[in-house]
């Protein structure tokens, strides 16, 4: 290997602060606010994971939130509803995507079209007949069926109405998408319909794509390796290692060392590797389907924290709680809060409260538990507002 070619050495601390400004989170307002505000922090992030779960505020509103300091909720159902900048697909999990990157998903809805797709193998040619006649009169949810005899699941997350499995799979052929969602109540659209369309946009080839994984990652992460750039994906490893072998031998990428990391190989863009500095007052409590806490492994490595997502675990052998926040002080993670709201009381839960890191040398404790309050305090009103 060339000289010009050797990793350049990174301390975890130079790649949390290459990290957090690719995650905007080095900043108290980087996006500005409203819809378009949404918009542009879903455009920049690449995608911003859905989840069910409401122990607190689903992770979508969460999210966006930590993010975009005066979101609210309606801000998201007028991006995806009324300006229609952002839309509903599968990335590495149900994800809003931005409207813009539609083509660079078509190829798997029409894979989906052509060969059908696993989780819906039993939807028969009649249930896709009757949703797409209800479709095709107008918006539809699934209350809106009412004549479906209950079928057996085959696994925990399946519905008992084939209508529902089959309005699904019209989702993931593309043939409808999500125009609204009231809680997780989804309402669907033709996808022309919904867009304006005259036909679907032209399709991004394989090399479009493996490039859009690429750059998506870059400008979300900032230093990149194969599994996070490839997060579930691993099909597209092989060629997204050729397109980064390709831009290191251009000079528009190079390989990076980050401590601890051992054989795992990273990049970074040249530019990126001056992030600047960030602000040790700024806090955010994080869900943990953020894009910061959400590839495990990763996260360990450059914030030396391994969080732990148990609500699925038994309560007694949970060490964080059933749902616990990693909380962000300045460039450290410092604890893990588990909350609950309580709507009916309005209320915000403290379950438990670990210190973790930074967080545990008892010097400095008092100021930071005061900044976290201060946050939490924050966090509370946009958890209880309408």
């Amino acid at each position: 290997m060339s000289r010009a070619l050797k990793p350049i050495p990174l301390t975890t601390t130079q790649a949390r602060h290459i990290w957090l400004h690719a995650q905007r989170l080095d900043e108290r307002t980087p996006f500005g606010e409203g819809a378009q505000a949404v918009a542009d922090a879903v455009a920049h992030l690449g995608y911003v994971q859905i989840d069910t779960i409401n122990v607190i505020e689903r992770c979508h509103h969460h999210i966006l939130y930590s993010r975009i300091p005066s979101y609210r909720r309606a801000d998201l159902r007028q991006a995806q509803s009324v300006d229609r900048s952002v839309f509903e697909y599968w990335t590495h999990a149900l994800s809003y995507v931005p409207s813009n990157d539609f083509r660079f998903f078509l190829p798997a809805m029409r894979e989906h079209r052509r060969e059908g797709h696993r989780w819906y193998a039993s939807v028969t040619p009649a249930d896709t007949r009757k949703v797409m006649r209800l479709l095709r009169a107008g918006p539809l949810t699934i209350r809106d069926i009412e004549d479906d005899v209950l079928i057996e699941k085959e696994h925990l997350w399946q519905s008992r109405k084939p209508s529902k499995r089959a309005l699904q799979l019209a989702f993931y052929t593309g043939v409808a998408t999500v125009s609204e969602r009231q809680g997780m109540l989804k309402t669907y659209e033709l996808m022309t319909r919904h867009f304006g369309w005259d036909g679907l946009p032209r399709p991004a080839s394989a090399r479009e794509i493996t490039a859009y994984l690429l750059d998506r990652a870059l400008r979300s992460q900032g230093v990149v390796s194969l599994d996070s750039i490839c997060h579930l994906d691993a099909p597209s490893k092989q060629a997204v290692a050729g397109l980064i072998a390709s831009r290191v031998r251009r000079g528009e990428l190079v390989p990076v060392a980050i401590d601890g990391a051992g054989k795992q190989e990273h990049w970074a863009e040249p530019a990126s590797l001056e992030p600047g500095e960030v602000s040790p007052g700024l806090v955010h409590i994080l869900s943990p389907f953020d894009p910061l806490i959400i590839q495990r492994k990763r996260t360990n490595l450059i914030f030396g924290y391994n969080h732990l997502f148990e609500a699925y675990v038994p309560k007694a052998r949970r060490k964080l709680g059933y749902f616990a926040l990693p909380v962000l002080v300045g460039d450290e993670i410092v604890a893990a809060l588990d909350l609950k709201t309580d709507r009916q009381a309005k209320k915000l839960l403290m379950q438990k409260w670990t210190w973790v890191g930074q967080g545990r040398k008892t010097a400095g404790r008092r100021e930071l538990k005061r900044a976290i309050e201060e946050e939490l305090d924050r966090f509370a009103r946009f958890q209880l507002a309408d």
